[in-house]
């Protein structure tokens, strides 16, 4: 049995459809990202496993125990959100202290010791007597985090926990997190609308979509076979077209440039060159197809690249292997990434 289980959940906002017969299996221990853009549902969602938010439909199971009706000081979880919600007049140690004390059956000790010993898991032990204001936004989020563990709960929710610091940050804190979440073995449920995130952290995704669960799976499974068009378009880059009524998707990674002609076994397609980027270990090449002028864009060894000599307005052959080919033959195209 999941640990955390969340079944047929409907939410409704006056004539809007926050989400529609929702149902997910947590395992315990996993790290499990809630990903997809803004408006989808993921937060709600959350909200609703927290408590914060009642479902109209549906049921929350925590650890074996129907938990749909509790109010959230019944459900035994820490929670982080995007604005830390530190308590500004109080020191570092302070806000760390401010649940611990609740807890009655703690002696002054034992509190003392756990504020240490979350403190020196989050490396800002040193900083305990500075106040919020006084610290960066990546320290704040490592208090947040250190207070929501300090209590040990359940599980932990993470509400886009990084996407108020910079990139050099969120980079760094997301590994802080991996690291502690595995040393607790702590359930962890992280909503994010930010792919990276999602895909470097998470045990297990699942993808949402207008109030609907899209695909749940491993990361890797995710990137390499997306069951909709939605998700191989929300996930990564992904050339789509149509064809034949049907929608066909296929990495840039996959594609082979050629400038003499046609491989075997492959989908070959005349293009020309409209843009050639340097990426560093990869140059990413765009193109226009001969026959239906549509876009495409194949990520190819910087090596290879310059040994091709690609310039703008160069015929080229686009190659694609059958098996990299993925198919929807009953989805609409959505809206298109920037590839």
């Amino acid at each position: 049995m999941a640990f955390l289980s969340v079944r047929n959940i409907v939410k409704h906002f006056d004539t809007h459809t926050a989400l529609k017969n929702v149902s997910i299996d947590i395992e315990k221990g996993e790290l499990v990202s809630i990903l997809g853009p803004s408006g989808c549902g993921k937060t709600t969602l959350l909200r609703i496993i927290a408590g914060l938010e009642t479902a109209d439909e549906g049921q929350v199971i925590i650890d074996g125990r129907d938990c749909t009706s509790l109010p959230p000081s019944k459900r035994n979880f820490g929670i982080v959100f995007q604005s830390y919600a530190l308590f500004p007049h109080m020191t570092v140690e302070q806000n760390i202290l401010f649940g611990l004390n609740q807890q009655k059956n703690l002696s002054k000790e034992e509190r003392k010791n756990r504020c240490q010993e979350v403190l020196e898991m989050v490396d800002l032990y040193d900083q305990r007597k500075k106040y919020p204001a006084q610290m960066s936004g990546g320290q704040q989020q490592r208090v947040a985090l250190a207070r929501a563990i300090s209590l040990k709960p359940a599980f932990l929710l993470l509400d886009e926990p990084l996407s108020a610091l910079d990139a050099k940050v969120r980079v760094k804190l997301r590994s802080e997190i991996c690291k502690i979440q595995k040393r607790l073995g702590i359930t962890t449920i992280m909503v994010t609308h930010d792919q990276e995130e999602a895909l470097t952290m998470a045990d297990k995704i699942v993808v949402m979509n207008n109030a609907v669960v899209e695909q749940i799976g491993k990361p890797k499974e995710i990137y390499d076979v997306p069951k909709t068009a939605f998700v191989a378009n929300f996930i990564g880059t992904m050339n789509l077209y149509r064809r034949d009524q049907k929608i066909y998707g296929v990495r840039p990674e996959i594609i082979e440039i050629t400038k003499t002609g046609k491989m075997r076994e492959v989908e070959s397609w005349k293009g020309v060159i409209e843009e050639v980027e340097f990426r560093g270990a990869l140059t990413r090449v765009y193109g226009k197809l001969e026959d239906t002028k549509e876009t495409i864009c194949a990520d190819i060894d910087s090596a290879r690249a310059g040994s091709l000599v690609l310039d703008e307005q160069d015929q080229v052959y686009f190659n694609n292997p059958k098996s990299g080919i993925i198919c929807y033959p009953d989805a609409q195209m959505p809206e298109r990434n920037s590839l």
